[in-house]
């Protein structure tokens, strides 16, 4: 049985998930009986097209590496439920649809409009899949439990650390553990920053190189102030953690007034400074924070250097547990979505 798959924008996240169909699609129906087949996609700069019986994936790739619309789309297939120019809404409300993949540019303050293509999605008994930060740090619990009341799935796998896989080791392979804490590096652009002003650099210097490498917005306040890190420390907190808390509940600071003199001191005691989410159980409750702290070098965080993202998950089995890996890009992301519907589609089969 095919997995129908809409996606709700064609950015890079979903372009890299189709790639990752193509490229595997073999593998995929071999290993994990999973044919993903993906019957629409809208967005609202791109254009939108609906074939019920299933999309041509190079064909959409290729309209859009050739600045085309997607309503310039070739359905080849002898069906009738061919549609062009749908929005959003209607594409989630109409289409054939089992798994909706929520990828939309969504405003992190408001959520929207991701949560309101979730809450339709769920309403028309459909999964939904997102890598969108919005949802998941302002309405978890709410969307997770109207899909539950709905008998869908809720993946979020991509919002924290690409397709780093934090939520599903928590989920999956540390079951059965109970977490004390979660400490980690959450933004890779903060960490690049350090970690270049560790070598030398000017923290102006490093912000405007971690710009030209599109690491860094034009406006990089999301990152530099904490405010990405933050969203990401509200959905493990929720998700892992058994939280309710929302930004009012999270002590943030950013790494803007970490100086050439503090990185210096931290060299001289064996140290570090890195952007940390931290996330802990206490007697009342979840604490959670996003700061700048002195990492020790013998700390597994202090040796993440660049880009990269790390998470130390504190159990009472194993112990600590740290997971290292990218926390962005096109294929990585990507994958995220994948792991997500080999999830979906794996209860679907048993259902």
């Amino acid at each position: 049985m095919k997995h129908k798959i809409a996606l709700i924008g064609f950015g890079t996240v979903g372009q890299g998930l189709c790639e990752i169909l193509l490229s595997k699609e073999n593998e995929l129906k071999t290993n994990y009986n999973f044919e993903g087949n993906i019957v629409a996609v809208s967005d609202p700069l791109k254009g939108s097209v609906y074939c019920s019986e299933g999309l041509d994936i190079q064909q959409l790739l290729e309209l859009v590496l050739a600045n085309k619309s997607l309503e310039e789309y070739s359905c080849n297939k002898d069906c009738d439920g061919c549609q062009k120019g749908w929005d959003a809404i209607t594409t989630i409300k109409n289409s054939n649809a089992d798994s909706i993949c929520e990828l939309a540019y969504t405003d992190v303050k408001t959520g929207e409009p991701a949560i309101t293509h979730c809450k339709t999605a769920f309403e028309y008994g459909k999964n939904i899949v997102t890598s969108n930060k919005g949802p998941g740090a302002l309405m978890y619990n709410e969307l997770k439990e109207m899909a539950e009341k709905n008998n869908v799935a809720f993946k979020i796998e991509g919002t924290v650390v690409s397709g780093t896989p934090v939520i599903n080791l928590a989920e999956g392979p540390l079951a059965g553990c109970s977490i004390s804490s979660i400490k980690g590096i959450l933004n890779g652009t903060t960490n690049y920053i350090l970690s270049e002003m560790e070598a030398g650099k000017s923290y102006d210097e490093v912000l405007q190189t971690a710009q030209d490498l599109g690491y860094a917005e034009a406006d990089p306040t999301g990152d530099v102030e904490g405010f990405d890190a933050m969203a990401k420390v509200i959905i493990l907190a929720n998700v892992l953690m058994g939280g309710n808390i929302s930004a009012n509940d999270v002590e943030r600071e950013g790494i803007t007034k970490i100086t050439a003199d503090m990185i210096d001191e931290a060299k001289s005691k064996n140290a570090r400074w890195k952007l940390i989410g931290l996330i802990e159980k206490t007697n009342s409750g979840i604490r959670a924070s996003v700061k700048p702290e002195m990492i020790s070098m013998t700390h597994p965080l202090a040796g993440i250097m660049g880009a990269t993202n790390a998470l130390t998950f504190s159990t009472d089995l194993m112990g600590d547990i740290t997971i290292v890996g990218a926390g962005a890009g096109k294929i990585e992301t990507g994958f995220s979505i994948l792991t997500d519907l080999l999830k979906i589609d794996e209860k679907m089969k048993r259902n």
